[in-house]
């Protein structure tokens, strides 16, 4: 597992504004603390090498972004759309996404920790060096994905729905399964434990009598 981290910066410059700090459609340097923001929309814009603390940007459209070298911080996006846009290099700790909207968005190297993910749409997004660790994915939606180097570590993907995404490869065996709506040719090849192999019985329709 190598997924790169966000390059740091030493001297960003503490600020409690985010809009305001937006310049011909660049938000760089700077670390946006405690901001509240619900109702927005905010596209085409570059965010690079940025530190964003205990911010709230809710019921939001964030779209067509670039998110390059970002640490999220006890963040909440609840219910925000992050469709066609970009992450390289970011780090979600300790935020909360539920209901977010990742359609078409495209991730490389980024790591979700201890994160909400429950209720989101991930389909057809393309991740690559992904990891969702300690993190909530039920009831989300996977659906035509481009996985590559994906990883969950005791994540939550209680009925959770996967279509047409292939989860050759990827160990599950740590996570939580219970209800998962997936096909047999996309858990083809993935790791599972004996008692998850139970949850995926129906696959095969198979009845467990008691």
């Amino acid at each position: 597992m190598n997924i790169q981290k966000p390059r740091k910066n030493n001297n960003l410059i503490k600020t409690q504004q985010l809009i305001e700090e937006i310049i011909d459609e660049e938000l760089i340097n700077k670390q946006i603390e405690s901001v509240i923001l619900e109702d927005i929309e905010i596209y085409d814009v570059k965010f690079e090498t940025l530190k964003l603390i205990n911010t709230e940007i809710t019921n939001s459209k964030l779209e067509k972004n670039n998110f390059t070298d970002i640490t999220f911080e006890n963040c909440n996006f609840s219910n925000t759309s992050f469709e066609n846009s970009i992450f390289i290099r970011c780090e979600f700790i300790n935020c909360k996404m539920t209901g977010c909207n990742f359609i078409e968005a495209r991730l490389y190297n980024v790591s979700f920790s201890e994160t909400n993910i429950n209720y989101a749409n991930l389909s057809t997004t393309s991740m690559e060096n992904v990891i969702f660790k300690n993190t909530g994915l039920r009831n989300s939606n996977f659906q035509e994905n481009n996985l590559k180097n994906v990883y969950f570590e005791k994540a939550d993907l209680t009925q959770a729905m996967i279509s047409k995404t292939s989860f050759k490869n990827i160990d599950l065996s740590d996570s939580i399964i219970e209800g998962i709506a997936i096909s047999i040719d996309d858990i083809r090849g993935a790791t599972i434990n004996q008692f998850q192999a139970v949850d995926l019985l129906y696959l095969i329709g198979v009845k467990i009598k008691i």
